[in-house]
C-alpha cells in the first residue's frame, strides 16, 4: 500500500506541472516581467496619474460577433475589432513605455488563430514584458443581473483558459473589470475573488451613491461579497472608475472623437500644448479630491476605439512628456502608462484601510427618472433559451465525460461539446442573455445557441447510444412545452429516455403531445406507470400556430437516477374519442390538493384565495393577478425619458388589472389537477398541482401584447398574500445566496426615491420570497426576471415587455419583438413555482426545486420496440451525493483528465439540517471512471490552489483576515462548507 501511495503522489506532482493546457508551476528561477514587475515607476510626494489605453468591445450588441470582429456592416457602427488588435500591436512595438490591456477572448482568439508564426511570437513577447496585460479574460464581460453563476463560471473559466495555454502566467489576469454592466452582483465579487483576481474595477454605479461616495472618498472599497464564506475567501477590493469607462472630457483622440489634437510646434498660430497642459491638470487635481490617495486612474478609450491606435498613442505620448515637464516649475503631477493592476499595485502599496461593502450595486439608475431595470426583463423568450441552453450544455459535457471517446465519434457521427460552450459564454455577454441588443443580434445569439444544440445532440446520442447498447437514432423534441413532438403524435409504440444532471434522484412531471385516448407506460423494471390522457389547451393549441396537431397530452411522473437516465417504454393502448373524465370542467373548483398542499379558488373571480402546507398546518390567504403598466412615452413634466430595452418606467405607479376574473376549466385525475384560467385573449395561465409535487405550478402565457392604443405594456404576475412582510423581501444572487431588498431603501445611503415602481425592482435570477414570523412564500422561476414587493405581502414578477420607443441608450429600436411566426407580437409562455413553508425549513424546499429547474432533465425518444438487450436504466455515480452537495461542474478537460467542481450549495444558518460542513469521496463517486489523481485549482480553473496568492486588504473595521483554511486530510476526501465551491482536476480511466 505505501508504494501504492508514493506512486500516486508522484504522479500527482507529474500530472499538475507538465500536461499540456494546465497552468506551469513557476520555479525559482523564472522571473517575467509581466503583471506587477512590469510597472512603471511611480513618485512619491506627488500626485500619479495611471493612463490606461483600452478598447471595449461589446461581443455583440448594435452588430453581430461576426459583424463586429470583421468590421462589417459599418452602416450600423463604424467598428471591427481585427483593425483595433493590428493597429494597437504595432503600436505597442514603437515605444516600450507605451501599454495597452485587453478584456474579450472571444475576439482575441479569433484575431489570434490567423496571426502568423512571426506574429504570435511577437504579441507574446509584449505579454512577457507586460506591455500588453489581459483584465478580466473571461470569453466575455457577463452580465451581472440576468446570468446564473454556473454559466459566469463555465465563460470565465474558457476564456482563461485559453490565455493560460497561450501565454502561461503572464497571460493571467490580475483584475476582473466590467465597465459596463449596468449593475453589479454581490455573487460576481464572489466568484471573481475566488478565481483569484486582487481588484475588481466597473464605472457604473447608481447616481445618488456616487455622489455620496465621491463627497465621501469611497470610490474605492472592500466588498465582502458572501455572508458564508470565511474572509477574505470573498473578500475583492472594488473600485469605481472616475469616468465611467470613457476619457476625461475633451481628452479623446480616436477617430471616432472630435477632440483637437496636441499641436506642438510653438512656431504655429493654434499651437495648444499651455492650454491641454492646464485643462489635464485642472482634470486631475479634481479628480483626486474624491478619491483616497496619492494614485488616480483615467481610463483613455472607449468603445471600439484604438483602430487606429497612432493617434490615440502619438496623442498620450505628448500629453505624458508636457505634463511631466511641468515638474521642473514645480507641479506635482506625474503622468504615466499604466493598467488596471499597476495602479491596483500602487493602492496596496499605500497600507491604507477601506471601507467595507457587504450589498450589491442594484438597481442602477444614473438620474432620478432613469432606472435600468427593465433589462431584468427584457426579451423573455430569448433569456429562457439561454437558460435551458445551459442546463442542455451541462449534461452535454457530463454524457462527454461518461462516454468517453466514443461520444464524439460514435455511431450518429461527430459530436462535439465546444461549440455550445462558445455559444453559452457568448450569450452571457452584457449585450446579449440582458436583451439589450437589436433584434437582428439576438436572432444571432439564438442561432449560435441552435447551432451548439445540434453538435451537442450527436454527443448526447452517441453516448446514450453506447451506454444503452442501443442503436436507435435519438430524436429530440425541443417544443415540448408547447405540446410539438411529431414522433410521440404518431407513433403507437416509442421509448421515453429521461437522463438526470444532477447528483440526486429526481421526479419530474412529462407531458407528452399524442393522438391517443390510452397508453401503457412502463418504467426500466417493467413495472407499470400511471398515466393519463388530457385533452390540450385552447390556448396552447393556439400557441403553436400550426407546428403540431396533437390534440391530447400523456401525462405521467418519471424517476431518474442521478447523474444518469431512465427508460421508459410507451404503447397506444386506444384512439377515439377521450373518455368523459378526461374532459374538463368549466367552473372553478372549491380547492385543489395533494398530500402537501392545499389551493383554493374563489367561487365568484376563479382566482387563487389561499394555499396551504398540509404538513407544517400552515395557511395564507393567496390570490394572483395579471396586471400592465402603461410604458412612458416621454411625454411628462417630470422627464422625458421613455420605457425601452434598459430602462422601466411606468407612466403611473398603479397597473392596469387585465381581468378581475378569470374563465375557467378544470381537470383532476390521479396524475395533475389543473385549473385552466383565460384573463384575455393575449394571457392566460394554468394553475397545476402534480400528485407528489411540494410546488404548485403557475404556467403562464402571454402575447401578442396589445398595443393598438399606442401604449407600450410591461405586463406582471402579482401575489398578494396575507403575510406580514413589512416591506422586506429576499431575492438570489445570480442563483445562489439570498439578499434582503427593502423597499425605498439602500443600506449604503439615504435613498431619494423618484420612481416607486421601478426603483423597487430587482434581478430574479432563480426565486424570490417574502415571510414573516410564521410564513415564507417563495416563488421560483424558469429564467432571470424582474421583480419587487412594492407592498406588504405582495410579490410581483415582470413576464413580458412590448415598447413602442427607444430609451435613448444607444440600442437605437424599441424592444417590440415580432417573429414569423407571431407577426403580430411575440407570444411567450413560462412557468413560476411556489411554496409555502415555516422560513426556518424553506431552504430546504426551494434550493432543491430552482436546482431542479435550472438543470432540468433532458428528454430524448426512440421510435419502435425497444431491443431486448438494451440497457434502461444508467447512474454516472456509485452513489447518490448528500443533499447540501451540488455537482457544478463534470467537463472533459484533456484526453484523460476532467474537471470538476463540487458545491456546497446551502448558505451558513440557512437551514438547520443542511447548512453543515459535508464531506465527498472522489475515489468513490463515478461509477464508470477510476480516479487515478486530483489536483485542486481556483474556481477559473487557471492556478493551482496551493499557488494561489492574493493581495490583502485591510477593512477600516480594524478586522485582520483570517488564517487559510487547512487542506483535507485525504487528498480523495474533500471537505465543503455552506456556500463553497471547490474545483479539481481528475486524471481518470474509464471503467
Amino acid at each position: 500500500m505505501a508504494t501504492l501511495v508514493y506512486t500516486q503522489f508522484v504522479f500527482l506532482l507529474l500530472f499538475q506541472s507538465s500536461v499540456w493546457g494546465f497552468p506551469v508551476r513557476q520555479t525559482p528561477q523564472e522571473s517575467p516581467t509581466c503583471g506587477y514587475k512590469s510597472c512603471h515607476a511611480t513618485k512619491p510626494g506627488m500626485l500619479n496619474v495611471h493612463l490606461v489605453p483600452h478598447t471595449h468591445d461589446d461581443v455583440g450588441w448594435l452588430k453581430t460577433v461576426d459583424q463586429y470582429f470583421y468590421g462589417d456592416r459599418n452602416d450600423i457602427q463604424h467598428a471591427g475589432v481585427q483593425y483595433i488588435l493590428d493597429s494597437v500591436v504595432d503600436q505597442l512595438l514603437k515605444n516600450p513605455d507605451r501599454r495597452f490591456i485587453y478584456v474579450e477572448t472571444a475576439f482575441f482568439y479569433r484575431w489570434w488563430k490567423r496571426q502568423t508564426d512571426d506574429m504570435q511570437n511577437t504579441v507574446k513577447q509584449l505579454v512577457n514584458e507586460g506591455r500588453l496585460e489581459f483584465v478580466n479574460g473571461g470569453w466575455c464581460m457577463s452580465d451581472e443581473a440576468t446570468t446564473h453563476y454556473s454559466a459566469v463560471v463555465d465563460q470565465m473559466t474558457m476564456g482563461l483558459r485559453f490565455l493560460n495555454d497561450t501565454f502561461g502566467h503572464c497571460g493571467r489576469p490580475r483584475v476582473a473589470w466590467h465597465i459596463d454592466p449596468f449593475g453589479h452582483a454581490r455573487e460576481h465579487a464572489s466568484m471573481f475573488a475566488q478565481m483569484g483576481y486582487d481588484g475588481f474595477f466597473f464605472g457604473r454605479l447608481d447616481y445618488q451613491d456616487r455622489s455620496r461616495r465621491m463627497a465621501a472618498r469611497e470610490q474605492e472599497m472592500l466588498w465582502r461579497a458572501s455572508e458564508s464564506l470565511t474572509p477574505p475567501m470573498a473578500d475583492l477590493f472594488t473600485g469605481i472608475l472616475p469616468n465611467g469607462y470613457n476619457p476625461p472630457e475633451g481628452f479623446c483622440w480616436d477617430q471616432s472623437c472630435d477632440d483637437p489634437p496636441i499641436r506642438d510646434d510653438p512656431d504655429l498660430e493654434d499651437y495648444n500644448v499651455d492650454d491641454v497642459v492646464t485643462r489635464f491638470l485642472s482634470i486631475a487635481h479634481t479628480q483626486a479630491l474624491v478619491y483616497k490617495t496619492n494614485h488616480i486612474i483615467m481610463t483613455m478609450g472607449s468603445d471600439f476605439q484604438y483602430e487606429n491606435a497612432n493617434l490615440w498613442y502619438k496623442n498620450l505620448d505628448k500629453l505624458i512628456h508636457y505634463v511631466n515637464q511641468q515638474q521642473s516649475n514645480g507641479s506635482k503631477v506625474n503622468v504615466l502608462y499604466s493598467t488596471p493592476s499597476c495602479y491596483l499595485q500602487e493602492l496596496h502599496r499605500t497600507n491604507l484601510t477601506w471601507p467595507l461593502k457587504g450589498d450589491d450595486f442594484f438597481p442602477y439608475a444614473d438620474s432620478a427618472h432613469d432606472f435600468w431595470t427593465g433589462y431584468f426583463t427584457s426579451r423573455p423568450a430569448l433569456k429562457r433559451y439561454e437558460r435551458i441552453s445551459n442546463s442542455y450544455l451541462q449534461t452535454c459535457n457530463q454524457l462527454e465525460v461518461l462516454g468517453g471517446p466514443i461520444s464524439r465519434k460514435g455511431p450518429f457521427g461527430a459530436g462535439d461539446s465546444e461549440t455550445m460552450k462558445k455559444a453559452m459564454a457568448v450569450a452571457q455577454h452584457h449585450d446579449a442573455v440582458s436583451g439589450t441588443e437589436k433584434q437582428h443580434v439576438a436572432n444571432d445569439y439564438a442561432r449560435r445557441l441552435a447551432n451548439g444544440w445540434a453538435h451537442c445532440q450527436v454527443l448526447v446520442s452517441n453516448t446514450l447510444s453506447s451506454l444503452s447498447g442501443s442503436s436507435a437514432p435519438r430524436v429530440y423534441c425541443e417544443h415540448l412545452n408547447i405540446s410539438v413532438c411529431p414522433l410521440t403524435e404518431t407513433s403507437k409504440k416509442f421509448s421515453v429516455n429521461v437522463y438526470n444532471p444532477l447528483a440526486r434522484p429526481v421526479s419530474w412531471p412529462v407531458r407528452l403531445p399524442v393522438n391517443g385516448t390510452a397508453y401503457s407506460i412502463s418504467d426500466a423494471n417493467g413495472k407499470a406507470v400511471d398515466s393519463q390522457v388530457v385533452p390540450v389547451s385552447q390556448a396552447t393549441a393556439a400557441v403553436r400556430r400550426g407546428r403540431g396537431y396533437a390534440v391530447n397530452e400523456l401525462l405521467f411522473q418519471v424517476q431518474a437516477p442521478p447523474l444518469g437516465y431512465s427508460t421508459y417504454s410507451v404503447s397506444l393502448l386506444q384512439n377515439g374519442a377521450p373518455s368523459p373524465q378526461a374532459s374538463p370542467l368549466p367552473r372553478a373548483p372549491k380547492a385543489v390538493q395533494n398530500k402537501f398542499l392545499r389551493v383554493t379558488f374563489d367561487p365568484e373571480t376563479g382566482l387563487l384565495s389561499s394555499l396551504s402546507n398540509l404538513e407544517t398546518q400552515q395557511t395564507v390567504k393567496l390570490s394572483q393577478n395579471f396586471y400592465w403598466y402603461n410604458a412612458s412615452d416621454g411625454k411628462n413634466s417630470e422627464s422625458i425619458q421613455m420605457s425601452g430595452a434598459y430602462i422601466f418606467r411606468p407612466n403611473t405607479s398603479t397597473p392596469f388589472i387585465i381581468s378581475k376574473t378569470a374563465k375557467i376549466e378544470t381537470l383532476q385525475n390521479s396524475v395533475v389537477q389543473e385549473v385552466r384560467q383565460w384573463f384575455s385573449p393575449w394571457v392566460s395561465q394554468v394553475v397545476r398541482l402534480y400528485t407528489d409535487s411540494r410546488a404548485l405550478e403557475l404556467e403562464w402565457t402571454v402575447g401578442p401584447v396589445p398595443i393598438g392604443d399606442d401604449l407600450g405594456k410591461e405586463v406582471i404576475s402579482r401575489l398578494d398574500s396575507s403575510i406580514n412582510s413589512s416591506g422586506v423581501f429576499y431575492t438570489d444572487s445570480n442563483g445562489r445566496e439570498m439578499l434582503q431588498r427593502r423597499k425605498d431603501y439602500r443600506p449604503t445611503w439615504n435613498l431619494r426615491q423618484s420612481e416607486p415602481i421601478a426603483g423597487n425592482y430587482y434581478p430574479i435570477n432563480s426565486r424570490a420570497y417574502i415571510k414573516d414570523d410564521k410564513d415564507q412564500l417563495t416563488v421560483v422561476t424558469d429564467r432571470s426576471q424582474g421583480g419587487g414587493s412594492i407592498q406588504d405581502g405582495s410579490l410581483e414578477i415582470m413576464l413580458h415587455r412590448r415598447l413602442l420607443y427607444d430609451d435613448v441608450r444607444g440600442v437605437g429600436e424599441p424592444l417590440n419583438e415580432t417573429s414569423d411566426i407571431y407577426p403580430e407580437g411575440l407570444v411567450v409562455r413560462g412557468r413560476l413555482l411556489l411554496s409555502l413553508s415555516p422560513p426556518a425549513t424553506a431552504a430546504d424546499t426551494h434550493r432543491p426545486l430552482a436546482q431542479e429547474v435550472v438543470l432540468q432533465p433532458l428528454i430524448t425518444f426512440t421510435d419502435g420496440e425497444l431491443h431486448p438487450n438494451t440497457r434502461l436504466e444508467f447512474s454516472g455515480l456509485q452513489a447518490v451525493l448528500p443533499p447540501a452537495v451540488h455537482l457544478l461542474t463534470v467537463s472533459q478537460w484533456d484526453q484523460d483528465s476532467v474537471l470538476l467542481r463540487l458545491e456546497h450549495q446551502y448558505q451558513a444558518s440557512e437551514s438547520k439540517e443542511h447548512s453543515q460542513p459535508v464531506s465527498v469521496n472522489l475515489q468513490k463517486l463515478f461509477s464508470t471512471l477510476d480516479v487515478l489523481g486530483v489536483s485542486e485549482m481556483n474556481l477559473s480553473a487557471n492556478q493551482w490552489k496551493d499557488e494561489m496568492t492574493r493581495l490583502d486588504w485591510k477593512a477600516e473595521s480594524g478586522e485582520k483576515p483570517l488564517p487559510k483554511r487547512e487542506g483535507d486530510p485525504s487528498m480523495w476526501e474533500v471537505n465543503l462548507k455552506p456556500m463553497e465551491i471547490r474545483t479539481f482536476l481528475l486524471r481518470v480511466r474509464q471503467r
